[in-house]
C-alpha cells in the first residue's frame, strides 16, 4: 500500500482494539479512549518510521502517553494537597465570589474615571512593572517628574475608589451556618 490513508486506515483497523485493551487494563475508560486516540494521531504523524511489526511500537506509545497522564494527575493532585494545607476552615465559608466581583466592578469604574495621564502612570508601575526611570522614558518625562505624577495619581485614584465604594457599597452575604451548625 503506497496511499498513507490506506496504509493507516489499515492499521487503525487491525489495532485500535489492542491498543485500547491495553490502555483499559491501566486507567479508565475515559483516559484509555484519549491514550488510545493520540497514540494513532503519534503512530499517522511517524507513518513512514513505524516498524514492522507496529503493534509493539503503539503499545509503547500509550504505555508512555499513559505515564504522563499519571504524571499530570499526581502533579495536579500534589497542588490541591498544598492549596488545601494552606486554605483554612474559615477561608472556605468566608469567601464569596459577588464580593470580589463588586470589588472588581467598583476599581474598574474608578479607574475609568482618571485621566488619561493618571492611568498610564499607574499601569507603567503596576501592570507592565516599569522602574520609575523605564516609566518615565515611555512618558517623556524625568524619572522625578514621573514619580511626582504617579504620587497624584494614586491620590486621585484612593478618592475615586472612596468615592465609587460610597456609591456603590460592597455586597455583603447573609452570616450562613457553619457546616457544624447544621
Amino acid at each position: 500500500m503506497n496511499d498513507p490513508q490506506e496504509r493507516f486506515t489499515d492499521l487503525y483497523d487491525r489495532h485500535y482494539r489492542s491498543v485500547l485493551g491495553y490502555a483499559l487494563l491501566r486507567a479508565g475508560r475515559e483516559t484509555a479512549e484519549d491514550v488510545s486516540s493520540e497514540t494513532f494521531l503519534v503512530a499517522w504523524r511517524r507513518l513512514e518510521e513505524l516498524p514492522d511489526p507496529p503493534l509493539p511500537w503503539l503499545l509503547g506509545v500509550a504505555r508512555n502517553l499513559l505515564a504522563k497522564q499519571r504524571d499530570v494527575r499526581h502533579r495536579g493532585q500534589a497542588l490541591i494537597d498544598r492549596i488545601a494545607v494552606l486554605t483554612t476552615a474559615a477561608d472556605q465559608t468566608s469567601w464569596d465570589v459577588a464580593e470580589h466581583v463588586l470589588d472588581r466592578q467598583s476599581a474598574l469604574a474608578a479607574l475609568a474615571s482618571l485621566r488619561k495621564n493618571d492611568l498610564e502612570a499607574i499601569t507603567l508601575a503596576t501592570w507592565h512593572g516599569l522602574t520609575p526611570d523605564q516609566a518615565a522614558a515611555v512618558m517623556g518625562c524625568s524619572a522625578r517628574t514621573y514619580n511626582v505624577r504617579l504620587h497624584r495619581a494614586r491620590t486621585r485614584l484612593s478618592k475615586a475608589m472612596r468615592a465609587e465604594m460610597r456609591v456603590a457599597p460592597p455586597y455583603r452575604a447573609a452570616a450562613r451556618p457553619s457546616l457544624e451548625e447544621i
